[in-house]
């Protein structure tokens, strides 16, 4: 076992490399997820976004200054192959009802981590209705100041975290955010043991 990883929770690695995770969207929460995960071991992760790096997003997002105009799938590929050696699957697109089934099939973890509203119904209800061996990772809610970021089990195969009410109107900072990509983290990796 690499040195980097001998201090961790008896188990994870093993069973977090079994899984085939997915993270949809590669902004605040999704960056900080990645690197999370890489962090706590994962080799093999593929990641689906078609933004590019704006200094509007250094605030919260796992991104610096030379990333700036740079697809985010290629920047966060390289802050997480800086972290250990890990296969990242950069897929450069929006995910639509076209290629939803091509992008997302195979996956034992699908993270959704859009901003936009519309996007997060899309996608949710895409892999519950496709993919029912599947479990779907969603986030709502991580802006303002105030209220619990909380992980709550929908069903069987659906994750909700964040304070579930707030909006991007209230603004966004990178301590909510990075809250609410630990959870889905935290998730991940006990979802993983028990399933390893």
């Amino acid at each position: 076992m690499s040195e980097i990883y001998k201090r961790n929770v008896k188990g994870v690695l093993e069973a977090l490399n079994k899984q085939k995770i997915i993270i949809c969207g590669a902004g605040g929460i999704g960056s900080n997820l990645a690197v999370m995960l890489v962090r706590s071991g994962l080799k093999n992760l593929s990641i689906v976004d078609f933004d590019s790096v704006e200094q509007s997003n250094l605030n919260r997002q796992y991104y610096f200054k030379h990333h700036l105009g740079m697809p985010k799938v290629k920047a966060l590929k390289s802050v997480l192959t800086q972290i250990d050696d890990v296969n990242v699957n950069d897929i450069y697109t929006k995910i639509t009802q076209e290629n939803a089934k091509e992008i997302l099939s195979g996956f034992d973890i699908v993270c959704e981590a859009f901003d936009d509203a519309s996007q997060k119904a899309f996608l949710t209800n895409y892999v519950l209705l496709n993919f029912k061996k599947s479990i779907i990772i969603a986030s709502s809610g991580m802006s303002g100041l105030d209220g619990d970021i909380k992980t709550k089990k929908i069903n069987e195969n659906f994750y909700l975290c964040g304070d579930g009410v707030s909006d991007m109107s209230i603004g966004v900072m990178s301590p909510r955010v990075s809250i609410c990509a630990g959870n889905m983290a935290n998730l991940i990796l006990k979802l993983s043991l028990e399933r390893g």
